[in-house]
């Protein structure tokens, strides 16, 4: 039987240590898989004129499952973003961003055990109608909602749900102002619940989930919304559980899937060795999740867990003094 070959970016700032570790515990675990590397964001710039180049775009399509450090798109420079311009060549029309309590964080709250599913490639980030008159006095964007993309991600959602056992689903909107589009994605929404009635489901104004989230976020389980207000809702959840160098996202389409740390590139601790390298690790899980290899996923969860609740070698933002290499190899040494 071949190995699994992985398409691995390790992009800007901290992304290649922090991927390195996750390699690191993925080989440690017996995962068994190959690599092929290729560059993205500023280091592709730097060394070949293009944020994504295309032997980088070739690969993801050949090996169809992609492990990704942070990447950073220019601001203000007239670069498209590199993730909208990868979940939209692939068609990666669900981000999956789940959140998890573990103990031993710096976290406010426990037992939280939330997942977001975000409808990746349509809504406010389509990138329709974007413009600014002339007089710089008005700017415009479209938010453009169909039918088969809010069904699609819907179907998603309950699908997950089902799969992984959870118990309820909450469809996040703004109907009552956004009649047009948000009433269209509720109204597909609510279509597609009818189809699995073993899983409940409530229907929520996103302004009041972000309130309810934060007074009583052990209340949600799967939450399903719009690419905008997904954007935000995964972020507020990333802080219920320690912020996002807790927290893991997962691009998936039909073809292809990339796996990731959601945090940025933090150019100002790049090289220094200080880097929380979870995210990434915990993206790595979701991905053998996603290829079945669910007992390596568990191994590996395990022991991160165990190296966070014990407080062993933990990075700054944990409240240890240790830096990426030793959290790294705690974990390491745990399996």
């Amino acid at each position: 039987m071949s190995k699994r070959t992985i398409t691995v970016i390790p992009g800007d700032g901290i992304g290649p240590s922090i991927i390195d570790s996750a390699l690191k515990i993925l080989d440690k675990a017996g995962c068994d898989f190959e690599y092929e590397f290729a560059d993205a964001g500023l280091t592709a710039l730097e060394k070949q004129g293009e944020l994504l180049p295309q032997r980088t775009l070739e690969l993801i399509e050949k090996n169809r499952i992609t492990l990704k450090g942070p990447l950073t798109t220019p601001v203000g420079e007239g670069f498209t973003s590199i993730n909208v311009t990868l979940r939209k060549k692939f068609g990666l029309y669900a981000n999956v961003r789940p959140v998890l309590s573990f103990k031993g964080t710096q976290a406010r709250y426990e037992n939280i055990d939330i997942i977001t599913v975000r409808e990746n490639t349509e809504g406010m980030y389509s990138g329709h109608g974007q413009k600014v008159s002339d007089d710089g006095l008005t700017a415009e964007a479209t938010s453009i909602v169909t039918r088969q993309g809010a069904e699609q991600i819907a179907t998603f959602a309950y699908e997950l749900a089902r799969k992984e056992n959870r118990k309820k689903v909450t469809i996040v909107h703004k109907a009552n102002i956004m009649k047009s589009t948000s009433g269209l994605f509720l109204k597909v929404a609510r279509e597609v619940s009818l189809r699995y009635p073993d899983i409940k489901t409530e229907e929520m104004i996103v302004d009041a989930t972000c309130m309810k989230l934060v007074m009583n976020p052990e209340n949600f389980d799967v939450i399903v919304t719009t690419n905008l207000f997904g954007d935000i809702l995964s972020d507020l959840c990333a802080g219920l559980v320690g912020g996002l160098g807790m927290a893991p996202g997962a691009n998936i389409g039909r073809d292809a899937a990339i796996f990731e740390a959601v945090h940025g590139s933090a150019p100002d601790i790049a090289g220094k060795n200080l880097a929380n390298p979870t995210s990434v690790i915990l993206a790595s899980i979701q991905m053998l999740e996603y290829l079945g290899m669910a007992d390596k996923a568990e191994q590996i969860r395990k022991a991160v867990s165990a190296v966070i609740e014990e407080g062993d070698r933990t990075t700054r933002d944990l409240g240890g003094t240790h830096g990426t290499t030793d959290f790294t190899q705690a974990v390491l040494e745990r399996l």
